[in-house]
This record gives C-alpha cells, sequence and structure tokens, in this order.
C-alpha cells in the first residue's frame, strides 16, 4: 500500500530488492531491448512482482509510454498478469479522486516548494498542472503497490538516466521529505553507476551535495 502523505514510512536501508528496483528505473529509462530483458530477468524472484509492474507503469510519466509499453511487453514473457484488466486500471475512480491524492501526493514531494510549483507550472500551462496533478501524482504515483518512498528513489534513478537534472534536483528533496534517509539516498546513486553514464551521475552527486548543504 501506499505510504500517506502526511505520515511517510521512513526508508532507512537500502536492501536488496530495493537496490535491484532502483537500478532497473535506470535500465528502463534508457537501455535498449536486450538490456531491459536482462535486468527483468535478474530482479524475478528477487523483486516482488508487484514493485516491478508498479515501477514499469509509472516509467512512462519519465520515459515516454514506448519505453513503459516495452518493458511491459518482456515483463509479460516472464510473469503473466494476475488480475484482470479491469481490476487493474480501476482503482481510485475519476479525476476527483485523482485529483485530491495527487495534491496530497504532490504536496508530500515537495513539501515547502508545493505552493510555488504549482504557481510556476501553471504559467507554463494550465494543463500541464492538471496533468501533473491528476496524472502523474494522482492517477500514477499515488496508486497501491509500491510506497510513494521507493517511487521516489525509481524516479531520482530515471532522472539521472536521462539527464532531466532539474526534475532531478526537485526530486532528490523529494525522496527525504517522504522519508527516505538521506545516507539511502546516497546509496542509491552510487547503486545505479553501472548503468548509467559517468557523468550524469557525476551532476547527480554535486546536484545531491548542494541539496544537503555540502
Amino acid at each position: 500500500m501506499m505510504t500517506s502523505p502526511g505520515a511517510p514510512s521512513i526508508l532507512s536501508t537500502l536492501d536488496d530488492p530495493t537496490r535491484l528496483l532502483v537500478q532497473l528505473a535506470a535500465v528502463v529509462t534508457v537501455g535498449d531491448e536486450p538490456e531491459i530483458r536482462d535486468w527483468l530477468g535478474r530482479v524475478v524472484g528477487v523483486v516482488p512482482d508487484t514493485w516491478v509492474e508498479e515501477l514499469v507503469l509509472q516509467t512512462y510519466l519519465f520515459a515516454g509510454f514506448p519505453r513503459s509499453l516495452n518493458a511491459m511487453r518482456e515483463w509479460r514473457k516472464l510473469r503473466p498478469m494476475r488480475v484482470s484488466p479491469d481490476e487493474a486500471s480501476s482503482r481510485p475512480q475519476g479525476r476527483d479522486e485523482w485529483r485530491v491524492q495527487g495534491e496530497e501526493t504532490c504536496g508530500a514531494v515537495y513539501g515547502r516548494f508545493y505552493d510555488a510549483l504549482r504557481v510556476n507550472i501553471r504559467g507554463l500551462h494550465p494543463a500541464l498542472d492538471d496533468w501533473m496533478v491528476e496524472e502523474g501524482y494522482g492517477k500514477v504515483l499515488s496508486r497501491e503497490g509500491l510506497d510513494l518512498p521507493r517511487r521516489e528513489l525509481c524516479i531520482i534513478a530515471a532522472c539521472v538516466a536521462g539527464g532531466q537534472d532539474r526534475q532531478l534536483h526537485s526530486h532528490l528533496h523529494g525522496a527525504v521529505n517522504v522519508g527516505v534517509a538521506p545516507a539511502v539516498v546516497s546509496e542509491a546513486l552510487e547503486a545505479i553507476a553501472p548503468v548509467v553514464l559517468e557523468s550524469r551521475l557525476i551532476t547527480a552527486r554535486l546536484l545531491w551535495a548542494r541539496v544537503r548543504g555540502k
């Protein structure tokens, strides 16, 4: 079940399943199909299936729908769907619920920067603000099956791999805001070293040092 934005669980250690999930997040974001296939094979039986599915679903927010589709296609070769399509897409129902949950989740991630974020995004385009809250933080990132702290670590990995530094800066803050211990964020960054470009990891380390005030 997703962590309640009001009282996030503390993720104080980077266990092996979480480490593999974070590495997979980076690979699904930028890897080719053989790499994705290989890494999906590595996580079978180690990472909970639900975590993998939720990661692949949220990938479309950060790497595009084609990558999410292709990764899920490879995953289905290893794990058949265990729920009906109707059941999988029916929680929550409606834009009103998505907006309420999206505002709570986005608020938890951005903390004191939340109000400024909403103003900035509306200034870019009102539709982007609606989609960010309802689609991104409501319909996708508020789903059950993967807690918010682990979702944030996966988002960090995706942003590092994809070179999305502005979003990376926000989600480094966000991970801490939702209960990820700073040491775990550091470990997660080092965990993706084998699967991302060195230049992007260097930038990520510098941003993380800035976030931590070092």
